[in-house]
């Protein structure tokens, strides 16, 4: 059975006259080019351990097959602004599992989506928790009701933004969760 022990957030920017070359300059920057990446959906495994991603990157080998969760986001429209993030939730009670979110947009700040992608996490993770709100109160009450029901120990985000290219090459923004076996 596969259960990642430990993981780690990055983040990174590309910009290429191919699209394709873009992405792999995101994942350069971001630090995870060499991986073999499997996109996977958007749970944090209980007791797993939040490492710095450099330490995370000398833990695995390049070529092998990583899984990750991963947001991305690209443009070759000069000046479009585009962002991606991940929000992530961790219960308090550590045998449980928590939630990792992928938000990926045209035309909001970093700060807008990181928000959103956040609250998205603590939202799912609330569900399963039984904490009760109203899904339409804004991000901060809902936060609130979070840091009051004592159920939920961290929600955080990784965004990563930019502004398409003012010549028109490919723009990549992307952010992953590494899970680490």
């Amino acid at each position: 059975m596969y259960v990642p022990k430990k993981i780690f957030f990055t983040k990174g920017i590309g910009i290429h006259r191919e699209k394709l070359t873009s992405f792999e300059m995101a994942l350069r920057n971001a630090g995870i080019a060499p991986y073999n990446l499997v996109m996977v959906s958007s749970i944090y495994p209980a007791g797993c351990q939040v490492v710095e991603a450099e330490p995370g990157l000398q833990e695995l080998t390049p070529g092998q097959i990583v899984h990750a969760v991963l947001s991305k986001s690209e443009t070759n429209e000069p000046n479009r602004m585009i962002s991606a993030s991940i929000g992530i939730a961790r219960p308090k009670d550590e045998k449980l599992y928590g939630y990792l979110s992928e938000h990926h947009s045209y035309g909001e700040t970093a700060e807008q989506s990181g928000n959103y992608a956040e609250d998205l996490a603590a939202e799912m993770l609330s569900t399963i928790l039984g904490v009760e709100f109203d899904p339409d109160s804004s991000w901060d009450e809902k936060r609130q009701i979070w840091t009051i029901s004592d159920k939920i120990v961290e929600s955080r985000n990784i965004t990563a933004a930019a502004t398409g290219d003012m010549t028109g090459k490919w723009t990549t923004v992307l952010t992953a969760a590494v899970l680490i076996p």
